[in-house]
């Protein structure tokens, strides 16, 4: 039963605030939220989902988890947890000297203040939820000692704390009603609604969402209507994609294009969300000549499609941009996983001589996989086989298999969080677009993601010659191709430390920018974004650290910096064209086009 609370916490006791009603359409649209329903259920507070949005992986998770690996992992915690027993008595002993301390109200112990579940003031002024608290967190201290404590090396004992972590936050109190107060606020608020409102959502999940809590409200979105609305039209269609032109909106342009290659797994629309969010909408509002890749959602008849499939959807995108505008070169941009097409590419194209290419701008991209990176810490030799031996199986890997694969990896942000608001207390998840796009999953052909996961093992583009593309051997150290790079500060994906080490692959003028926010908010980073702000550095040290130690803070967004950087690739400014496309390749369908709506 819940114990007595203070009138003013029991006011507003929501470890997890709702933003309800009206005060949830006072956020401007440019936020990335839908307006709320109103007099409905209350959903997720948008800095919880903007903080859960910075967890989101997108592209990368490429290694699957399946049953067989999971009862290896428990095993080997099962051992590192039990190998030493003097550690076990040592921690056991401490464990109980921190519950008596609890029981005593004494405990300095508290939650990890990043932590949203015990975010509210209740958690420390209600004796008995401060004490629950404490006694879920020094329990699961307690385990993680023991863990870190035990003779391993680190990859093991991170796979072990992955299992642990999945273990220990099953049990958090905030998972049930009797140790949420928020539910029980709930409860007396809604006469006993919100139950039903909770177990509808249970069943919706499970029955509709392979048993996972929706991250998103879906019913706010659609392409085309609130998102991806910048307009252009398809000027090509391949099997692989469209290449969509977006019209521009001043008077003069750049000369040389602008073409983003997003990355295979999902839509390429995060480069085009929200209006006023929209970077494709923002290029062209400052003159760029902005063209996007869409790419086809593979099944499994396009099973065979490789790293040349797309290298060659590349190539063609260049040719049609080129013949548009009149061009005699593009500038390129590519994020995560599409950072290895587009750094292969213009290890091709400096092979055959083909001179097409200006600058090239990455985003939150890895290149030298040597560095540390989440997606290392459980790519295994054995593992990396048994993916790609899956994938082949099925003749594609799913993108909805990979976004819950990824939400385990960071289960308090992206699951308990959400099972928390959806099931326990009754809410709606939130309608954030960021989060809509992560939902919006789509597959990638088996053969390319064995050569994704080769890339990542051997590092190839490290290596002079190491692999070859289109009949050509790729040699980055031949590359000279200048070079815009963005990286994430808070980046837990892709660590800005290892985006930083993309200066050991590219070999031409490195501009490299290190944005305040994570890996998906630092490319969704529009200037109104009032707490944006960006480092930059001309000096490229040797290591990340002292790069950043003498670089200088800039308030704004990288996406100001970047427009100045591109005046210097643009090749000068021309009228800007009536209309897109041309006579060889006229404007079809409006974007964004067909492919993005494909499932």
């Amino acid at each position: 039963m819940a114990a007595k609370r203070p009138r003013q916490a029991r006011e507003n006791v929501t470890e997890i605030r709702s933003a309800s009603g009206e005060a949830a359409n006072e956020n401007s649209p440019q936020d990335g939220f839908a307006p709320a329903d109103k007099e409905a259920q209350p959903e997720l507070e948008h800095e919880a989902a903007t903080d859960a949005a910075e967890q989101i992986l997108g592209a990368n998770p490429l290694l699957g988890l399946d049953r067989e690996e999971l009862l290896v992992a428990g095993r080997r915690l099962l051992r590192l947890m039990t190998v030493n027993p003097q550690v076990l008595i040592e921690e056991n002993l401490a464990f109980g000297r921190e519950c008596f301390a609890i029981a005593m109200g004494r405990s300095q112990i508290a939650a990890d203040p990043r932590d949203r579940r015990f975010s509210h003031v209740v958690w420390q002024k209600s004796g008995y939820y401060k004490r629950l608290m404490q006694g879920f967190v020094a329990w699961r201290d307690m385990l993680n000692r023991v863990l870190d404590r035990a003779d391993t090396s680190t990859e093991d004992r991170e796979r072990a704390r992955f299992v642990l972590q999945l273990f220990t936050e099953t049990f958090a109190p905030t998972n049930s009603l009797f140790g949420n107060p928020g539910a029980l606020q709930r409860i007396t608020e809604t006469r006993g609604k919100s139950l039903l409102y909770g177990l509808t959502n249970f069943i919706d999940d499970l029955t509709n969402n392979f048993g996972m809590p929706r991250q998103v409200d879906e019913r706010k979105f659609q392409v085309g209507k609130n998102l991806a609305t910048t307009p252009g039209a398809v000027v090509y269609r391949g099997e692989a994609f469209e290449l969509i032109q977006y019209t521009p909106q001043t008077d003069l342009v750049h000369r040389r294009p602008l073409i983003i290659v997003p990355p295979q797994i999902n839509k390429f629309y995060a480069t085009d969300l929200s209006a006023g969010r929209s970077f494709a909408e923002y290029a062209v509002q400052h003159g760029i000549q902005t063209f996007c890749i869409s790419w086809r959602n593979p099944t499994a008849a396009q099973r065979d499609w490789n790293m040349e499939t797309y290298l060659s959807a590349c190539k063609q995108a260049i040719t049609v941009a080129r013949e548009i505008t009149g061009a005699d070169r593009v500038n390129m941009m590519a994020a995560c996983a599409g950072g290895f097409t587009l750094a292969t590419l213009l290890g091709h194209l400096k092979a055959k001589g083909e001179d097409t290419v200006e600058s090239a701008t990455l985003l939150v991209t890895v290149l030298d996989t040597e560095a540390p990176t989440l997606l290392g810490q459980f790519a295994s030799r054995s593992g990396v086989a048994a993916t790609i031996e899956k994938s082949r199986r099925k003749g594609v890997l799913e993108g909805s298999e990979m976004a819950r694969v990824f939400a385990w990896l960071r289960p308090n942000d992206l699951v308990w969080l959400f099972v928390a608001n959806n099931w326990v207390m009754g809410n709606r998840p939130p309608a954030f677009d960021i989060l809509y796009w992560n939902s919006d999953t789509t597959r990638l052909p088996a053969e390319f993601h064995a050569d994704l996961l080769r890339m990542f093992m051997e590092n190839p583009l490290k290596v002079p010659g190491k692999i070859e593309a289109l009949g050509t051997p790729i040699d980055m150290s031949k590359v000279d191709v200048p070079a815009y790079v963005v990286a994430g500060i808070t980046d837990h994906i892709t660590p800005w430390q290892a985006c930083y080490q993309s200066k050991n692959i590219l070999r031409g003028k490195i501009d490299f920018v290190l944005s305040s926010s994570g890996h998906i908010q630092s490319i969704v980073n529009p200037p109104t974004n009032p707490k944006a702000k960006y480092f930059l550095n001309a000096s490229m040290a040797d290591d990340a650290e002292t790069w950043l130690a003498s670089a200088s803070e800039h308030p704004g967004s990288w996406w100001t910096h970047w427009s100045e950087w591109y005046r210097q690739h643009g090749a000068g400014e021309v009228p800007a064209p009536k209309v897109v496309g041309s006579t060889t390749h006229p404007a079809g369908d409006p974007a964004p086009g067909r492919y993005v709506h494909q499932r």
